[in-house]
């Protein structure tokens, strides 16, 4: 992977997850971001896509600026990587991608509520009650997040990894 293809496929990843991400800002929790980590890493495993997930939560720091949603990024996309690289569900079929896509997607939510509460800042009074509060505040968020990931993930999962599959070919050989 120390080749300039490697190098320029890392940077080629992390640049659609970001452009990805940007063009559809306008559609709350609609992103594409969770499908391309997915089809990244079960096409070209984890060591690919585990720079380009850290070189988009880079590249999001400096279009969103700083803030706690970094810390459940760092823990979010390389934890999706690692599911779908090791768990090769590309050859366990649509139903098995589609529930990973979902529980991961609705691990995000509780991830992301229990970095706002301030879990790993040592914030810890009243916090399952502000955990409550947080979360349930977050629900029409979370389940857009759900129903599109679940959407996206039906309709592109599968084509996806084919097409890309050609590529890595390209790539890797």
């Amino acid at each position: 992977m120390k080749s300039a293809k490697g190098i320029a496929t890392i940077a080629i990843m992390a640049a659609t997850m970001s452009g990805g991400k940007l063009a559809m800002s306008v559609l709350p929790n609609i992103e594409p971001v969770t499908i391309l980590i997915a089809v990244y890493a079960s096409v070209f495993g984890f060591a690919y896509v585990l720079p380009a997930s850290v070189v988009f939560v880079v590249l999001d720091v400096l279009v969103y600026g700083l803030n706690t949603w970094v810390i459940s990024y760092l823990i979010y996309w390389p934890l999706v990587a690692l599911v779908f690289a090791t768990l090769n569900v590309r050859q366990r079929g649509l139903v098995a991608n589609l529930v990973t896509a979902v529980l991961l997607t609705l691990f995000f939510g509780v991830l992301t509520s229990l970095v706002d509460v301030g879990l790993f800042l040592g914030a810890f009074d009243n916090f399952w009650q502000r955990f409550g509060v947080m979360y349930a505040r977050g629900i029409p968020f979370f389940v857009t997040h759900v129903v599109s990931n679940f959407a996206i993930f039906l309709l592109c999962y599968n084509p996806l990894c084919k097409a890309l599959g050609k590529v890595r070919k390209v790539v890797l050989d």
